[in-house]
């Protein structure tokens, strides 16, 4: 994709990347992802994050900045605001082509240059509101943003075209395919964003809520006209709104959470299945929306979203040889990882010999925060009576939500 230019001396250079791989090793991305730079050009030039060498990521970057006649030996400042991989994979062959550059971060930040790329000269680690004059009325402020998500993240500010460059907040899966802005995308096309922003969140940024309400409230006295985050589209025609659904998403933390219910499943044989159908009678007869997801058909990513914005949960899963369902017991976990935290749970479940995922169970979901009704097991095919006990708990289930 060619640098796409903010302001005439503030530019964006987005690297769509297609690949099967999973992004951090877990999340799939069928639509891609976007690795964004940005080049900011006083009468000294900053280079704001790098890319990843996946897919020629690099040489992409090199024919941007050679469009508008620069190059990474042109570049006096690299700006790292955060060191994960996919926005700093290429430092070491950057600073093979360019040895002058500055290397700015903050402190933790620096830590991570030094042990991830064995780079220890020519850095510089900045702190707070420390700020950086590149000369021809370009200023950029530095605010650290801890946990947003890695303990060393900053966003950098430029004062004169208003842009906040959020690195990995407000971003989103998804590639951009030639346009940039969000007010390049139609509606339908935003809320499919949206959707990617929500499964980005819950993945990516979810364990650190609480971090990214103090970092927007941090920065809250900033007149944003642009943000610049490290994946997806820049925001200038509706800043507000995506600041107002990352608070949202934030809040989905401490309970508040949409009226809805994430049902969660898996059967070896069907007669789980049974119950959860008679569950999702009952819901659909309190007209309360839900979503329902199959483990392991569906890939954990997808069903953490769901859960994440749900106020209520359906656990349903029968007992595997005395203990939970493998891939329940794995779903679990991501969500006692990611802090799924103040919901309204039903767990159901069959068992043939004997019992046993209840006790796992319980066990497993101890530091959730969760409003647990009482569970319903029954063993093997579920007669009559038990549809009619699980029908009944998906009702008390969706009026607890509806309240």
């Amino acid at each position: 994709m060619k640098i796409v230019a903010l302001s005439d001396a503030l530019f964006c250079i987005p690297v769509d990347v297609h690949t099967a791989d999973l992004f951090e090793g877990i999340w799939p991305i069928p639509g891609g992802v976007t690795l964004n730079a940005y080049l900011v050009k006083g009468e000294k030039t900053a280079l704001i994050d790098l890319v990843q060498d996946r897919q020629d990521a690099p040489k992409q970057v090199e024919e941007a900045l050679a469009s508008i006649g620069a190059d990474f030996g042109a570049v006096d400042y690299l700006i790292l605001n955060h060191l994960e991989p996919d926005h700093t994979g290429w430092l070491r062959q950057f600073r093979e082509k360019n040895p002058k550059a500055e290397i700015i971060a903050t402190a933790k930040g620096i830590n991570l240059v030094k042990s991830f790329y064995k780079i220890e000269a020519g850095l510089r680690a900045v702190k707070d509101g420390e700020t950086l004059d590149l000369g021809g009325g370009k200023m950029l402020t530095f605010f650290e943003t801890p946990n947003i998500h890695w303990p060393e993240t900053m966003m950098t500010w430029e004062s004169s075209t208003g842009t906040l460059f959020s690195c990995d907040a407000f971003g989103s899966f998804g590639v951009l395919e030639g346009r940039l802005f969000d007010d390049e995308f139609s509606q339908t096309e935003l809320a499919a964003f949206e959707n990617e922003t929500l499964r980005y969140y819950a993945n990516i940024v979810a364990s650190f809520s609480s971090f990214v309400e103090k970092g927007i409230q941090k920065l809250s006295g900033l007149s944003i006209a642009y943000i610049a985050p490290s994946h997806g589209m820049v925001w200038r025609k509706d800043v507000a709104g995506i600041i107002s659904r990352y608070l949202r998403y934030a809040s989905y933390s401490k309970g508040s959470a949409e009226k809805e219910i994430a049902l969660v499943w898996s059967s070896m044989y069907g007669n789980t299945k049974k119950g959860l159908d008679a569950v999702i009678a009952g819901i659909e007869r309190e007209g309360v929306p839900y979503s329902l997801h199959r483990a392991p058909n569906d890939n954990v990513s997808y069903i953490l979203a769901d859960a994440f914005k749900s106020a209520g949960l359906v656990i349903a899963m029968p007992t595997y040889e005395y203990a939970m369902f493998p891939p329940m017991a794995y779903v679990i976990d991501i969500f006692r990882r990611k802090h799924i935290h103040h919901k309204t749970v039903l767990r159901i479940g069959s068992w043939g010999w004997s019992g046993g995922a209840q006790k796992e169970y319980d066990a497993a979901i101890a530091g959730l925060k969760w409003n647990s009704l009482a569970p319903f097991e029954w063993t093997g095919n579920p007669s009559p009576q038990d549809l009619a006990v699980l029908e009944s708990r998906g009702r008390e289930l969706a009026q607890a939500i509806k309240v």
